[in-house]
């Protein structure tokens, strides 16, 4: 799930006299904050201090919100939760703060909160289109696609039509659109000359592709992506093409260079067992004490489902553990990917009572997806 910012958004809309603060004058109306370079896992978390300024506030949060999803790093996410505390489910938040504590709860997959802090805040200004584009993707997520497709109306009633065809066009793929969403994908490509504009665009093409089993068109717009700029979120999803059709060096040579997030270790863990490389028996027992850590913080591992059944999968043989795993984490998102990591547990497990409500629950959904065919 990769959204972009819409930093036109960035002038507070205000509850109250009390938050009054100057406007922001972004330099183009569809601007999109550039990310930060990448971070390490190790690297230390500065000392948030309390920002009274919601305009300020706001700046500070996208920063570290920017980070944590470039860099994985979970820690970014405390960093702007930390920025945003003054204002933290309080009923008259600044909407763009309520909107900004929406994002980091969906970057902690408490979608839930998330969406009911959505939903309050759009009720407040129905003409937030950050909001609306927000509320897309938790739909999309969550396999409700009626719903996306209505979000992303109201980005277009917002006035913002670039980003409301690709919200559309993202959501009608899911459903098997792939042709039109080809030729509208490629018109806005045509329309923008912004690194991150294209880099977000062509890795949605690319999801697309990927989903009609269109994999060399897939794999093409990817690396175009990546060309535009580079994207944690995109460089996973080659790395996992690559693995998928038996690319195997190539996804390594994809995941050397990123920072070591779980997702990361149990994909170059993968490569390297497939490659004989004893040494993913390293980055096992290194997933193994990152759980082990976050399990001593009381962090709930459930919400990290779609990582632990790939590594029950992958690396430890245990497909029905897998299953197990990944049908509770359909319970929490239904991203077409969760829905792979299911049907391939249940396939490698052999349940063919499992594979069966499993296709029939996607059918259900509407989601047409090449991959998860035998």
């Amino acid at each position: 799930m990769r959204i972009p910012f819409l930093t036109w958004l960035a002038c507070l809309m205000l509850c109250s006299a009390a938050h009054a603060t100057t406007e922001l004058h972004p330099s183009r109306g569809d601007e999109v904050i550039e990310r930060l370079p990448t971070i390490t896992r190790v690297r230390p978390a500065a000392v948030v201090s309390t920002i009274a300024n919601p305009m300020a506030a706001a700046t500070q949060a996208r920063a570290h919100i920017a980070t944590a999803r470039q860099t994985g790093d979970t820690r970014y996410w405390g960093r702007a939760q930390a920025v945003l505390a003054p204002w933290w489910d309080k009923a008259d938040a600044p909407v763009d703060l309520a909107i900004l504590q929406a994002t980091v709860q969906q970057g902690r997959h408490d979608f839930k909160s998330s969406r009911l802090i959505l939903q309050s805040a759009l009720r407040r200004a129905p003409g937030h289109a950050q909001g609306w584009l927000n509320l897309a993707a938790l739909e999309r997520l969550s396999g409700h696609y009626a719903e996306a497709l209505r979000a992303c109306d109201a980005v277009a009633r917002a006035g913002q039509n670039f980003y409301a065809r690709a919200c559309q066009l993202e959501t009608q793929s899911m459903q098997g659109q792939t042709a039109a969403a080809r030729r509208g994908f490629t018109q806005l490509l045509a329309a923008t000359q912004e690194p991150a504009q294209t880099s977000w665009l062509q890795s949605l093409l690319a999801e697309s592709e990927e989903r009609a089993g269109a994999d060399a068109a897939a794999l093409s717009a990817y690396q175009r992506s990546l060309q535009a700029e580079p994207d944690l979120y995109t460089s996973i999803a080659l790395s996992d093409l690559l693995l998928r059709t038996g690319k195997t060096a190539q996804a390594l040579a994809v995941l050397q260079p990123l920072p070591q997030t779980d997702a990361v270790l149990l994909r170059q863990a993968t490569a390297m067992r497939r490659l004989n490389n004893p040494d993913w028996k390293t980055l096992r027992a290194t997933l193994r004490e990152w759980n082990a850590e976050l399990a001593r913080r009381g962090d709930d591992l459930t919400l990290h489902g779609r990582e632990q059944a790939l590594v029950a999968l992958w690396l430890d043989d245990d497909a029905p553990g897998a299953l197990q795993i990944a049908r509770r984490n359909l319970d929490l998102q239904r991203e077409p990917i969760d829905w792979w990591v299911a049907l391939q547990s249940a396939r490698q497990a052999k349940d063919a009572a499992a594979v069966q409500q499993l296709q029939k629950d996607m059918h259900q959904v509407g989601l047409v997806d090449a991959r998860s065919r035998p």
